[in-house]
């Protein structure tokens, strides 16, 4: 070659092509937004299952249940059995029921009424052990101290003025409920009952 292309010295040109800085930098910009988007994606289940507590799903801890001593609701005041008066029915054919009825609960502290056969709306037409009836207040203690003496007993009212109740005995009566039964179930009744915890 000659002229003014003539190639001196010992040096040659490269051949290689140049590098495209402009891919590198796209593929480096391309890495760091999949890296974003996979830690946000993250605490984004986080927070789903801390309960949407970012603070505490930063922390990795789960939210904890602030300690409350738990009330205590207050208990049921009921009559003592000799303030209730019981007036004894029966309504079976065995006869001598209600007297034996009314002697037992007697002994175990109730005041006792009238003691008889069942009125022709009764008589033989209670199939289970028994029914209360009284004035509607008596729902609200009555019925319940003589109820823990007898299981299954059916609660009616009437519009009686008057605070006796009327025990009437059914054909499934067989007898009380032992002292130490009713005693139970008593303090049950009477003993203070834990108020609902708070929910977290």
């Amino acid at each position: 070659m000659g002229g003014k292309y003539r190639i001196t010295g010992d040096a040659y040109p490269r051949m290689r092509r140049p590098r495209k800085r402009r891919r590198l930098v796209l593929a480096g910009v391309g890495a760091v937004v999949a890296l974003g988007l996979a830690g946000w994606g993250t605490l984004q289940l986080i927070d789903v299952f801390t309960g949407g507590d970012k603070s505490a799903a930063a922390a990795g801890h789960k939210r904890a249940c602030p300690t409350v001593k738990p009330a205590v609701a207050p208990a049921k005041a009921l009559p003592k059995p000799a303030a209730v008066k019981v007036n004894v029915y029966n309504a079976t054919t065995r006869s001598g029921l209600a007297k034996d009825a009314a002697e037992e609960l007697k002994k175990r502290g109730f005041a006792i009424g009238e003691v008889g056969n069942a009125s022709k709306e009764y008589d033989k037409k209670v199939p289970g052990t028994g029914v209360l009836l009284g004035a509607p207040a008596a729902r609200n203690g009555g019925f319940t101290v003589l109820g823990t003496q007898l299981a299954g007993a059916v609660e009616k009212t009437d519009t009686r003025k008057t605070g006796e109740i009327d025990l009437i005995l059914g054909t499934k009566f067989k007898a009380f409920s032992t002292p130490q039964e009713a005693t139970a179930a008593m303090t049950a009744l009477t003993k203070p009952a834990p108020a609902p915890s708070p929910s977290c």
